[in-house]
């Protein structure tokens, strides 16, 4: 029997206990094969084109399906060789060598090489690049200082910059620098998403929409053959149903365990993980029309939210209350001086009336779940509350995870007063640099759906990403942050350490500070 019939069989095994457990007093446990681990994740992937999403939903399986040139050192944000086997960096700063691994094949059979590399950045970066209509691909961003992408020979590809960019690593190891397979983009076109090749320790098996994606394990791999036969991560949005699957047996590793379920997982039979990791919950408030448009009301906001009460009473301590737009897990950049804005309605509500903005009414957008959004409909209404106690009134409208993200990232104008947003990033100028910048509005290809704007921060951020010294880096990022909490584009909420369970049948099973998973070495018995 294939692997592939066994996944298929653990889906439906997994289904039948979880229905049985509905009508019963504890649960009956699936008889899920072992070898194959079966992941509940938060929602549907939108693709398995790395180039071409933007959630860490969907990052959790292709990190397990693609290699980069780099990748994260386990258990760190820290830099180490992939792909490529070293690198060399000019004086300068703007050219990147890298001598490329040997031997190494996609999935398809296709040779990885310097060309390979070179077609994956042209594609993202050249318009006229013939796969360029494959797309888009929202954090080209990441690319945006690269002027061309050279081949010296088959092993060694050479990247020239238009200035030094300090991220220029730490990026090439985030998904979006994940090579794909040429041939495999010729071949499906628009339709590669569906059908991924990459290098990675995994191959891609078959994707049932709204019931799994399922991967094998490749025994050719460079870096050694993965612990488990497959891995089938399944699309569950709802948590409480996602939790009642892991206690019926019918999962094996759940991601994301909202926070009243934790004591669920106390005993024995699972191990609870917890990581600290850079990640930051906000509302992205609608600075270029209605009521914050004006400072004093976008202020008003972070007085009037009590983020105490969510932190610790919806989230129940599992986060901390978020001070600015740069989580505290990067420490050489946090601004500490910074303080969270206090709980303070009284106050909230003479800035409103100072705007003139008694009675406003806010449209505000909320998902059902999705990637570091923690429990955002409990935390949606909280919020709702808390506004509608200063004087506002807030109109819900919530949405599935992707389906949001189509609402939120095109921006908010015409739509929406507020929306909810979690970021979780690499790098202290990821964030700011994608989601802050005038030059980040939808319209010119980035994620600042609110449409903040601020020159003075426009330039530090570019400041920062061209300065080689880390600790002028530092105390650009540490001022940017200073002005940005004035400016109030955002409600500073949270900052989330997070976790996820596993059974005992698991091992070797780590969450790393990247929020990804990497499941190549962990043993499903």
């Amino acid at each position: 029997m294939t692997v592939l019939t066994w996944t298929r069989r653990s889906v439906l095994a997994a289904s039948a206990a979880f229905g049985l457990s509905l009508g019963l007093s504890a649960p009956t446990l699936a008889q899920t094969p072992p070898g194959v681990l079966i992941v509940g994740q938060i929602a549907e992937p939108k693709a398995l084109d790395p180039a071409a999403v933007t959630a860490v939903n969907d990052f959790r399986i292709l990190m397990n399906v693609y290699d980069g040139l780099v990748r994260y050192k386990d258990g760190t944000l820290e830099v180490e060789p992939a792909l490529a086997t070293a690198w060399e960096i000019s004086e300068d700063g703007t050219v990147y060598t890298f001598s490329l691994r040997e031997g190494v094949t996609f999935h398809d059979g296709s040779v990885f090489d310097a060309a390979a590399v070179k077609f994956n950045f042209d594609r993202m970066l050249k318009e006229d690049h013939p796969y360029h209509d494959t797309g888009p691909f929202p954090l080209a961003f990441f690319f945006s200082a690269v002027q061309e992408v050279t081949v010296i020979d088959p092993l060694t590809v050479q990247f020239t910059l238009d200035a030094p960019y300090a991220p220029f690593l730490s990026n090439l190891a985030y998904p979006t620098g994940l090579i794909v397979s040429p041939a495999a983009v010729e071949q499906h076109g628009a339709e590669f998403g569906r059908n991924p090749s990459g290098t990675g320790p995994f191959t891609f098996a078959e994707w049932r929409s709204n019931e799994a994606v399922v991967i094998e394990a490749n025994p050719d791999y460079w870096d050694g053959a993965p612990a488990s036969q497959a891995v089938v991560f399944r699309p569950i949005s709802d948590a409480n149903t996602r939790t009642a699957e892991m206690l019926a047996g019918g999962i094996d590793l759940m991601v994301e365990v909202p926070p009243v379920a934790l004591s669920e997982f106390a005993g024995d039979a699972y191990t609870l993980h917890e990581q600290a990791g850079p990640h930051v919950w906000f509302l992205i408030l609608n600075a270029k029309e209605g009521p914050f448009a004006d400072v004093r009301v976008r202020q008003a906001a972070n007085y009037a939210i009590n983020k105490s009460a969510i932190v610790n009473d919806v989230l129940e301590g599992t986060a901390a209350v978020a001070a600015g737009p740069t989580p505290p897990a990067f420490a050489w950049a946090y601004n500490e001086s910074l303080e969270p804005y206090p709980y303070d309605p009284e106050k909230a509500k003479a800035l409103i009336a100072e705007a003139g903005a008694e009675g406003a009414e806010l449209t505000f957008y909320v998902t059902e779940g999705g990637s570091g959004m923690l429990d955002p409909v409990a935390m949606g209404t909280a919020i709702q509350a808390d506004l509608k106690a200063v004087g506002f009134e807030v109109t819900i409208e919530t949405y599935e995870w992707n389906t949001f993200l189509g609402e939120v990232n095109p921006g908010l104008e015409g739509k929406a007063d507020m929306a909810q947003m979690a970021w979780m990033t690499n790098d202290p100028d990821t964030l700011p640099y994608l989601a802050l910048r005038t030059e980040a509005w939808p319209e010119k290809g980035g994620f600042n759906s609110g449409y903040y704007s601020n020159p003075e921060v426009d330039k530090l951020l570019e400041d920062a990403r061209s300065a080689t010294d880390q600790a002028e880096r530092a105390a650009l990022y540490q001022e940017m942050q200073t002005i940005v909490q004035e400016d109030a584009p955002w409600v500073f909420v949270a900052n989330w350490k997070q976790n996820a369970v596993t059974s005992d049948r698991v091992e070797n099973f780590a969450l790393q500070p990247s929020f990804f998973l990497l499941l190549k070495d962990v043993v499903k018995n």
